[in-house]
C-alpha cells in the first residue's frame, strides 16, 4: 500500500468515535425521521403483523408433522393446516407491502432532506472553507456518501423493527416448546454479540477510510474533467488516468481490506447457526426418543431456531451497515457543523444612503494559513458615482481588495465601509444587493442564456432581459441563435464566445442595477471587434455606478477618474493618468514596459 494510503488508514482508525458520540451522531441522523413519523408507524404497524405471522408458521409446521404421523389423521385436518398456512402466507404478504411502500417514502424522503439541507450548507459556507477544499471531495458528500446513508435509513430501520420482534417472539415461543433446548441455543448469542460489536467498529473505521478515498478520486476526475480542454492541449490523458488509476487502486485497496474482514466475519456467524442447529438435532432428537417431545415439537423448534439464528445475523448485519453509515454520515455532520455566512442578522444596520461610498480604513489582510500580508495598511475612499482603477504588478493584491468589499473575506484588521456603514454590521443580502461584479474569467452556468441572466434577478421579466441584453450589445447575437434567450449555453459557458460570454455577464449585472460595480479586467483576453464591443457595453454600465476597475492593460484605464497603483499590498501613487506619468514612478515605469513590449 501507498505511503498516502497508510496515512488515510491511520487517520480513519484514530477517528474511531466513542459510543457516546456515535449514539449522538444517530440520534441526529435520525432526527430526519420526524416530517415522516406518520408514515413511520404505519410501517411499524406493518413491521409489527407480517414478523407476528411469521412467527405462527413454525407452529403450523409442527402442527402439521404431528398430524401427518399421528394415528387417527385425516385428509380433513391436513386440508384445514395447509389453508391456515396458505392464509397466514397471504396475510404476511399483504402486510409486508404495506411496510415495504412506507419504508420507501421514509427512508427516501430521509435522504432527499439530508442532501437539499447538505447543499443548503454548502452554498451557504463562506468563501474561505472553499479555497482549501475541492469541488469533488464536497460533491461527494452529497453523492457517495449520502447513498451510504440511503440504504441504512431504507432498510436498517425496517429490519431493526421486523427482526427485533423476530428474535424476542422466537425466544419466547422457543422457552414455552422447551426451556432445557432454548437454554442450549442461548448459550451461543453472547458469541454473535461479541463478535459483532468486534467487527463492527473495525468496519466502521475502514469505510471512513474508504469513503476518503473515493472522495479524493472523485474530486481529481471532476476537476480533470471540468479542465478536459487543458488535459487535451498538452496531450496529459495518460497521466490524468494514471493518476485517477492511483486514487481508485487506493480506494481498492481499502475496499479489499473491508471485504476480507466481512469474508471473516459472515461464515464465522453461519458456522455458530449451524453449529447450534446441529446441536439442537442431536439434543432434542433424544428428548423425542424419550418421549419427553413430540417430533411436531422438534420441527417448530428447529424452525424457531433458525428464525431467531436468521434475526441474530441480521442484527450483526445491521450493525455492520449502521457502522458504515455512521462513517459515511460523520463526514456529513462535520459538514453541517461547519458555520456558515450570516446573512440576515437582527443587529444588522441599514445604511442611511444607498449611494454607493466604499473606504477602506487602514486594511491589513492575510490569508488563512500564510504568514504574508497580503495588504499592509491600505487607505481608499471610492465616492458615490466615481471611476477608479486599481493597478499595479501580479501579485499586489488588487483583486484581494475587491474580494474584502463584499466580505467574501475580513480583513485581519481595519474596517471596510459601504455607504458610511462597516460590512461587519451589514446584512450580507442587503450589501452584496448592491454590488455586481464582470470579472475576466465569465462564469455561467450549464443552463440557458435566460437562466443565467435571471441568476441576478430571478422575477425579472422578459422585457427587462431584453432591455439589459440590449444595453450589453448581446440582443443581436442571442436572437440569431435558432432558440434565442432559451439556448443553452453548455457547461461554463463553452458554446459561447469569449467575448459573447462578457456581454451576457454584463446584461447580467445591468439587470441586478447595482449601485456598486466590480470589473476585473473584463476585455483582456479578448479580440478587438468583440472589445470594441464589450467596451461599449461595460461604458453603459457604469453611468451613475460607482466603479472599482482591476487593471492590467493600463491603457484601458486612462479615462478613469483616478488610478491607484497598489504594490506589495500598498498605495503608493494616486492621482490621474498624466499626473503619474508625469510624476515618472511606478505607474510611469508600468507602462513603459507595455507600451516597449
Amino acid at each position: 500500500m501507498s505511503r498516502r494510503a497508510r496515512r488515510g488508514s491511520a487517520k480513519g482508525e484514530d477517528s474511531d468515535l466513542p459510543l457516546r458520540r456515535q449514539i449522538g451522531q444517530l440520534t441526529e441522523l435520525l432526527g430526519f425521521l420526524r416530517p415522516y413519523r406518520w408514515w413511520l408507524a404505519v410501517a411499524v404497524f406493518g413491521v409489527t403483523v407480517a414478523s407476528a405471522l411469521g412467527l405462527v408458521f413454525p407452529l403450523i409446521m409442527g402442527g402439521l408433522v404431528d398430524t401427518a404421523i399421528g394415528e387417527e389423521t385425516t385428509t380433513e385436518s391436513l386440508d384445514r393446516l395447509a389453508l391456515i398456512l396458505l392464509g397466514v402466507f397471504l396475510a404476511q404478504a399483504a402486510f409486508n407491502y404495506i411496510r415495504s411502500y412506507a419504508v420507501a417514502i421514509v427512508g427516501e424522503g430521509v435522504v432527499a432532506d439530508l442532501r437539499r439541507t447538505v447543499y443548503e450548507r454548502i452554498v451557504r459556507l463562506p468563501v474561505p472553507f472553499f479555497d482549501k477544499r475541492r469541488t469533488g471531495e464536497i460533491t461527494s458528500r452529497l453523492t457517495s456518501d449520502a447513498s451510504v446513508i440511503q440504504g441504512t435509513v431504507s432498510t436498517a430501520v425496517a429490519q431493526t423493527l421486523s427482526q427485533g420482534i423476530t428474535l424476542i417472539g422466537g425466544v419466547v415461543l422457543m422457552l414455552v416448546l422447551s426451556p432445557m433446548l432454548s437454554l442450549t441455543v442461548l448459550a451461543f448469542l453472547p458469541v454473535a454479540i461479541l463478535a459483532a460489536a468486534f467487527f463492527g467498529r473495525r468496519l466502521n473505521r475502514i469505510s471512513t477510510v474508504f469513503q476518503d478515498e473515493i472522495a479524493s478520486a472523485n474530486a481529481f476526475a471532476d476537476e480533470s474533467i471540468a479542465s478536459i480542454r487543458v488535459i487535451k492541449w498538452f496531450s496529459a490523458e495518460t497521466d490524468a488516468t494514471k493518476r485517477y488509476g492511483e486514487g481508485i487502486g487506493r480506494s481498492y485497496e481499502v475496499a479489499l481490506r473491508r471485504a476480507r474482514l466481512r469474508a471473516l466475519f459472515v461464515p464465522g456467524v453461519t458456522f455458530v447457526g449451524f453449529g447450534t442447529l446441529a446441536l439442537v438435532l442431536w439434543v432434542g432428537g433424544r428428548q423425542v426418543l424419550a418421549g419427553s417431545m413430540t417430533a411436531g415439537e422438534l420441527v417448530a423448534f428447529l424452525l424457531y431456531t433458525l428464525t431467531v439464528a436468521g434475526a441474530i445475523g441480521t442484527f450483526t448485519g445491521i450493525y455492520s451497515q449502521l457502522q458504515e453509515a455512521l462513517g459515511a454520515s460523520r463526514r456529513i455532520f462535520e459538514l453541517l457543523g461547519m458555520p456558515v455566512e450570516i446573512h440576515e442578522d437582527t443587529r444588522s444596520q441599514v445604511p442611511p444612503h444607498q449611494e454607493g461610498s466604499v473606504r477602506l480604513e487602514s486594511v491589513i489582510f492575510s490569508y488563512e494559513g500564510r504568514d504574508s500580508e497580503v495588504l499592509k495598511g491600505i487607505d481608499l475612499t471610492l465616492a458615490p458615482g466615481e471611476v477608479i482603477a486599481l493597478v499595479g504588478p501580479s501579485g499586489s493584491g488588487k483583486s484581494t481588495i475587491t474580494q474584502l468589499i463584499p466580505r467574501f473575506y475580513d480583513p485581519t484588521s481595519g474596517r471596510v465601509l459601504v455607504n458610511g456603514v462597516d460590512v461587519k454590521k451589514q446584512s450580507l443580502t442587503d450589501l452584496r444587493a448592491q454590488m455586481a461584479a464582470v470579472p475576466q474569467e465569465v462564469q455561467l452556468f450549464s443552463g440557458t442564456i435566460s437562466e443565467n441572466l435571471r441568476i441576478s434577478k430571478p422575477e425579472a421579466p422578459d422585457e427587462e432581459l431584453v432591455e439589459a441584453a440590449t444595453a450589453a450589445n448581446a440582443h443581436e447575437f442571442i436572437t440569431e441563435f435558432p432558440d434565442g434567450y432559451e439556448t443553452v449555453v453548455g457547461e461554463r459557458g463553452v458554446q459561447l464566445s469569449g467575448g459573447q460570454r462578457q456581454r451576457v455577464a454584463i446584461a447580467r449585472a445591468l439587470l441586478a442595477d447595482p449601485r456598486i460595480l466590480i470589473l476585473d479586467e473584463a476585455t483582456s483576453s479578448l479580440d478587438a471587434e468583440s472589445e470594441g464591443l464589450v467596451q461599449q457595453a461595460l461604458e453603459r454600465l457604469m453611468i451613475g455606478r460607482t466603479t472599482l476597475v482591476i487593471a492590467h492593460r493600463l491603457s484601458t484605464v486612462r479615462a478613469a477618474d483616478r488610478l491607484v497603483v497598489i504594490s506589495d499590498g500598498r498605495i503608493v501613487e494616486e492621482g490621474a493618468h498624466n499626473d503619474l506619468v508625469a510624476a515618472g514612478g511606478v505607474y510611469a515605469r508600468l507602462l513603459e514596459r507595455q507600451l516597449s513590449d
